[in-house]
């Protein structure tokens, strides 16, 4: 990159008034297009150099977790994912694209002459004294190779419970589970949900000069002060590395995921012998925990003493504050949200306007696109003597449901319906994370 240290280990150092420069000049994607476009069809001899600049502080400027470089028959097409959506940023001609592939595999210490297999590799920019590490994934395409960049900003990752968007009842729940010296809480959803994040929250809450903290990850995300992070690879495994962990005399352990039968029962007999577990699973919602559990083999008579917390999210894209429209609910909008609020928890926290919500419009301030942020939508069963007794009987999610009912903490849908109210998040926006007209979760609020 122009004015950029290029070194053997792909660190680039940018200079702060280069950064800051683009940073400020591109405010939107319409800002990105122009100058890539710009500096693509120019005579200059570091136009390569300049369009990975764009790119890059472009990515930064708003925000994108990843960046896409698409190969396709008569061009290659640039994504940004804001805020969780894939959306078009720009496109390249054949020839521009080569050089710009070629540069990225050699900033990621990646081989040029292979095309036909998949490689990954890894830089790091540093923007004024903070080291932003991007990750880069290569694969042979049908035109060219395609490659995607994720993006690993400390500040997007490292964030305090208190930015997560929970609510106060929430907040309550979280800090007295965490407090515990032994249990497991796990968080589960799909890939992209924000489980890691959360996680590290609550990492950041307990962490302290009288504990050990140890947590396996694939890959470590973000370093945090006091904790000793370890990394799985081919000889460090989630399973491996969770044994030795306990051998290192740990008082908190986070395991980056439970994949299989090995790890979940070792990740109970840690709870069990007097840790506090941390860890996710890939389950629909948070009553799945426990027939997943026991599917991994499990004994559901032990997961009552094990399991204390078990919950799921999603990210919803938050309105921008600025430009938010209000919108009276249509009949259909209150068909749709009725059944939710009918006997919600916590109902004194909706707004007293039960007949309007906001829909996002767009301006300078959200790069025109209505969105800016993300925020969790989020639910919670917590293990007491009705769940213990149904999970050691049943692995029915919607039986797992009803004996949770009494603990007065919303479903998924619900958390998201109060924060559509509130002028949080759109309808729109909610529907597309979360199935407001799933019968299961109607069924267990009482509908």
């Amino acid at each position: 990159m122009s004015y950029a240290t290029e070194t053997e280990a792909g660190i680039l150092t940018l200079s702060n008034d280069t950064i800051q420069q683009m940073l400020q000049k591109l405010k939107k994607l319409e800002d990105v297009r122009i100058e890539i476009q710009t500096y693509a069809g120019s005579k200059d001899t570091h136009r390569i150099s300049r369009v990975l600049e764009v790119i890059m502080a472009g990515a930064l400027s708003l925000g994108a977790s990843d960046v896409h470089l698409e190969p396709e028959e008569d061009a290659v097409r640039m994504r940004y994912r804001l805020d969780g959506v894939l959306i078009e940023a720009a496109t390249f001609d054949a020839a521009t694209y080569a050089l710009i592939s070629s540069r990225l595999k050699l900033l990621s210490g990646l081989k040029l002459n292979i095309k036909n297999a998949a490689q990954d590799g890894r830089f790091s920019i540093v923007v004024n004294e903070k080291e932003i590490e991007i990750r880069a994934s290569v694969l042979p395409g049908a035109y060219a190779e395609t490659i995607v960049m994720r993006i690993l900003d400390p500040s997007t990752i490292a964030l305090p419970m208190e930015a997560l968007g929970f609510d106060k009842y929430l907040m309550d729940i979280f800090n007295r589970e965490i407090a515990k010296p032994n249990g497991m809480i796990l968080n589960t959803g799909p890939t992209g949900s924000g489980k890691t994040t959360t996680l590290y929250a609550f990492l950041r809450q307990v962490a302290n000069p009288g504990i050990k903290v140890v947590t396996i990850e694939d890959p470590i995300e973000y370093h945090l002060p006091g904790l000793v992070q370890t990394q799985v690879s081919k000889d460090y495994t989630f399973a491996s590395g969770l044994r030795s962990t306990l051998r290192q005399d740990p008082d908190v352990i986070m395991v980056g995921e439970i994949r299989d039968a090995e790890v979940a029962s070792t990740a109970v007999h840690a709870s069990l012998t007097g840790h506090l577990v941390f860890s996710t699973l890939h389950t629909n919602d948070a009553a799945g925990t426990f027939p997943r559990l026991i599917d991994m083999g499990v004994n559901g008579d032990i997961l009552g003493a094990a399991v204390t917390v078990a919950m799921a999210q999603r990210l919803v894209r938050r309105l921008c504050p600025v430009c938010r429209v209000p919108t009276p609910l249509s009949p259909e909008d209150k068909k749709l949200i009725e059944p939710l609020l009918r006997n919600i928890p916590h109902a004194d926290e909706l707004p007293a306007n039960r007949e309007t919500m906001w829909t996002p419009k767009g301006c300078e301030k959200c790069g025109g696109l209505g969105y800016k942020g993300r925020i969790a939508v989020v639910e919670v069963i917590l293990m007491d003597k009705e769940i213990e007794e149904c999970v050691r009987h049943t692995s029915s999610e919607r039986d797992i449901w009803k004996a949770a009912a009494h603990q007065k903490i919303r479903r998924m849908g619900q958390d998201g319906v109060v924060k559509v109210l509130q002028g949080v998040t759109s309808l729109e926006e909610l529907g597309r994370v979360v199935d407001l007209r799933d019968e299961v979760m109607l069924e267990s609020i009482g509908n």
